[in-house]
């Protein structure tokens, strides 16, 4: 692609893909970080190794209890454990949309184009909201 194709890009779509590059960059690289930590024991695992096996067949509730893992949000407190640590990554990863979407609402505001503003908050405020649990049944 020489210098006269990037023309053929609007702004917000170049905001979006380099805001996507480096999330999931970002997302991707936790991911590797949090593993290594995991694999080396430099951060302690919350369910140690050799009681997978036991708890790896039990039914979700049963598990939660046997094993004090944290429902919902509540693993953020926990990201000390190697085998937490790790929903970092994944929550970045999972939230690499929102931070894009959130990127370009500038250039929409600054040509007053209130209509794809308003989308894009919409959208952010959905996501969050689903993100949140506050609309599963548990």
């Amino acid at each position: 692609m020489d210098m006269n194709d990037s023309k053929r890009f609007d702004t917000e779509q170049l905001r979006y893909a380099a805001w996507l590059h480096w999330s999931t960059l970002a997302g991707f690289l936790m991911l590797i970080a949090t593993f290594v930590a995991y694999v080396f024991n430099i951060l302690p695992p919350r369910i140690p190794l050799a009681k997978l096996p036991q708890v790896w067949s039990l039914p979700a509730p049963e598990y939660l209890k046997v094993t004090g893992m944290p429902k919902g949000w509540d693993w953020i407190t926990m990201l000390g454990n190697g085998d937490l640590a790790s929903f970092l990554g994944i929550a970045i990863l999972s939230g690499c949309s929102i931070f894009c979407i959130f990127a370009v609402m500038p250039i929409y505001a600054k040509r007053r184009d209130w209509v794809y503003f308003a989308i894009c908050a919409l959208e952010i405020a959905i996501l969050v909201l689903a993100a949140s649990g506050m609309i599963s049944r548990h």
